[in-house]
């Protein structure tokens, strides 16, 4: 056929060539040069590169050893302690630059990455200095301006169907409302330990928010998230849900994201300040119910008072304990301990904050001595084996004390919030098994030796709570036999128990018994002194008691003074009684003088809402709210004032006293005045409209209306006729 070449080679291609074209990378944008990596020789050059790929994969950066080049020594025949790496783009390069700059890869050595580029550029820049711009500073907002509140207000935040509100919170004329965000399609919301962020919970994750304008602070992506809980100092939060961890195909990948690693995993960790995941786990545990899984503790990892460690249990087997920032494990091992069930860090007392703020500034002086923190674990009765509660010193791991104990059914651990007490609650059951008993055991855990007091009760205790910063305690006990099961508008029987140190015997003696009560929850003012009795969750009590331990001036006294036995306990005084149907949540607020009930949609949907109280138990506020949900104090951060600065306050309390007595007899006189101009305000209203309506009526008449002030005006003549009866009879007509 003509106009037909025979010879493929000489048709032209040159415009498909040119379309089609394939570019190739010629630079060097997906290389990077990390350094910090040990010297070795050529026999452990195999494990040194799994370990490496392992970790870049770990992090979200997957390479293999053959992506790895390693620069050799020709001399010594070692590494150069550092090495190139080659991804497939210049994308994933800069995540690896992002994520594993600063990386720890063990004790000894950490990674520092740059871009090969970059070394090229820093080989050629020009050495001579430029003065850099200084750019405008921008001051960011006060993470705790609420703390600068001239009348020192307290806020707190309703949650009510999709609404969110936070409020202040001081006297009648100083409650107002302080912000409304637009928060929209969240779980619930929560505070951070010391208030300095709010928390929501959304179907992507969990956002921080804060500052006087709540703006975003910080977002962790965690898909389907239902629980959270931050370290005690806010540096660090978990995030738990009950679906695994999925990372679909193309998913973004980064420190501040899940990786292929991660997957099957409910549990992570995160850096609040960096946004990073630090480490998930699995918490699905095999046990003996039906379904072949064991219900899970919340929280599943437990923080030590200084967010230095966090630890989690593994029923039966070992605790746990992990350094953090780096979450490796501490000394490359596990507590093992047979047979453990549960374990809580002591918490840390104002004198423990104290010492160490001064060993904080002894360590930036050059001495280096890590404080020990304590945890206490309890171990079941096994075979002869007796069960037993040790405490322990961690990081040393030395045991300081053991306590056996027989015949037991379950052990709750009490940590009084200074740390100076420890009790144990001990669920004993007889010898034929057929009924429980309580006894406590309390450890006094800033005494030498860690003695310890026995208290043998014969009820069954529901409820255990330390007084804050105080040496007394309350129980709940009852011997009721619909305890446990109750019916359909059965209520409990329960008795409430005081006890306090005596420090003269140095044990806890009974101050006084409240019997034939409903409370099954015990609230103590964040200040100690003042406890609410409270009965909650029931559908048929609901009542509040304000209770004042020391009524009595001189019971204050009689802590380290001698009484008479007759005296001992005395000062127990009701101050009140109060009733909130339907009342699921009791929470004071952080100065102790004003006591939240709130009555949640999520439990109930009868008379939903929440009401504020006095110390003394009178209601200041109350709000009925359909499809309430919740009602949190913000919490206060520990107190700035130095012990000498506080002596000094009480010292001058009269000065100040007098200072505010002013400030309350200034505002009562406005707001009278307010009151009485706001009543004048309403009668000239009145006024204004009763002259308007008169006129209008008149008007529709057709008469003239008018106010004659200065003579008699129009007269208007109204003939009344009135009937009067004189006599009535009454006769009958005979037909």
């Amino acid at each position: 056929m003509p106009g037909i070449t025979d010879n493929v080679d000489d048709i032209d291609c040159s415009d498909i060539e040119a379309k089609y074209r394939v570019e190739y990378d010629d630079g060097f944008d997906n290389t990077i040069v990390v350094d910090g990596i040990p010297v070795i020789d050529k026999s452990k050059l195999d494990k040194l590169l799994a370990k490496i790929s392992k970790e870049f994969s770990r992090k979200g950066c997957p390479i293999r050893p053959d992506d790895i080049s390693v620069p050799w020594d020709d001399n010594t025949g070692k590494g150069k302690g550092y090495i190139f790496i080659d991804f497939r783009s210049m994308d994933e390069a800069n995540m690896a630059l992002a994520t594993m700059h600063n990386h720890p890869f063990d004790a000894r050595h950490q990674f520092k990455v740059n871009k090969f580029t970059d070394i090229e550029r820093y080989a050629e820049l020009d050495e001579t200095y430029v003065e850099p711009e200084i750019e405008e500073y921008t001051p960011r907002e006060h993470l705790r301006a609420w703390l600068a509140d001239p009348q020192g207000r307290d806020q707190y935040v309703t949650y009510r169907g999709e609404d969110v509100e936070i409020y202040w919170h001081g006297k009648p004329s100083q409650c107002e409302l302080a912000y409304k965000p637009d928060w929209k399609d969240f779980l619930y919301v929560a505070w951070s330990p010391l208030g300095t962020y709010i928390s929501t919970l959304h179907r992507q994750g969990v956002r921080l928010w804060g500052g006087s304008s709540w703006k975003p602070q910080q977002r962790f992506a965690h898909p389907l998230v239902k629980l959270i809980d931050f370290s005690p100092c806010e540096q660090y939060i978990v995030t738990w849900s009950n679906e695994p961890i999925v990372v679909p195909e193309g998913a973004t990948q980064g420190p501040q994201y899940f990786s292929p690693d991660d997957e099957g995993n409910n549990l992570a960790v995160w850096d609040i300040k960096s946004g990073y995941l630090l480490r998930t786990f699995s918490t699905v545990t095999e046990g003996d119910s039906p379904n072949g899984k064991k219900q899970m503790q919340w929280p599943a990892l437990k923080w030590s008072p200084d967010d230095k460690f966090v630890a989690r249990v593994t029923p039966g087997q070992m605790i746990s304990v992990h350094e953090l920032p780096s979450m490796f494990l501490h000394g490359k091992k596990s507590l093992k301990i047979e047979g453990v069930a549960d374990f809580e860090w002591c918490p840390r007392g104002d004198k423990d904050k104290e010492d160490a703020d001064k060993e904080a500034s002894a360590t930036m002086n050059g001495k280096t001595k890590a404080r020990e923190n304590m945890l206490v674990y309890w171990t079941p009765e096994v075979a002869n084996q007796p069960a037993r509660v040790t405490l322990l010193s961690f990081p040393s791991r030395t045991i300081l004390r053991q306590k056996n104990l027989f015949n037991v059914t379950e052990c709750k651990l009490f940590w009084q919030n200074q740390g100076d007490f420890l009790c144990v609650k001990v669920d004993r059951h007889t010898k034929t098994k057929k009924s429980i008993f309580c006894n406590l055991e309390i450890f006094r855990v800033r005494e030498k030796d860690y003695p310890v007091e026995v208290v043998e009760l014969k009820d069954t205790v529901t409820d255990f709570s330390w007084e804050p910063k105080g040496e007394r305690f309350a129980i709940v006990s009852s011997n009721d036999p619909n305890l446990g099961n109750p019916g359909p508008g059965i209520t409990t029987k329960t008795d409430v128990s005081f006890y306090q140190l005596e420090r003269g015997k140095n044990d806890f003696k009974l101050l006084r018994t409240l019997p034939n009560r409903t409370s099954n929850a015990i609230r103590w003012s964040p200040r100690g002194r003042h406890v609410v009795l409270a009965t909650v969750g029931s559908s048929s009590k609901s009542e509040l008691e304000f209770w004042d331990l020391d009524f009595n001036i001189e019971d204050v006294a009689r802590r380290e003074g001698q009484t008479s036995k007759e005296d001992w306990g005395s000062g127990i005084q009701l101050l009140g009684t109060a009733d909130h149907y339907g009342v699921t949540d009791v929470e004071w607020d952080p100065s102790g003088r004003y006591l939240a009930t709130s009555a949640s949609a999520w439990t109930h949907t009868l008379e939903n809402g929440y009401a504020i109280w006095d110390f003394k138990g009178q209601e200041l506020m109350k709000q009925i709210q359909d499809r309430f949900k919740q009602f949190i104090w913000r919490p206060r951060p520990r107190t700035l004032l130095t012990k000498e600065h506080q002596r000094q306050v009480r010292k001058n309390l009269r000065e100040y006293s007098r200072v505010f007595d002013d400030e309350d007899a200034k505002e009562h006189l406005t707001v009278n005045a307010e009151l009485i101009a706001h009543r004048k305000r309403l009668v000239d209203e009145w006024n204004a409209w009763r002259a308007r309506s008169k006129k209008e009526f008149a008007e529709s008449r057709g008469q003239k209306y008018s106010v004659d002030q200065g003579g008699d005006g129009d007269k208007e003549e109204i003939e009344v006729w009135v009937e009067e009866v004189i006599e009535q009879i009454e006769e009958e007509i005979a037909d």
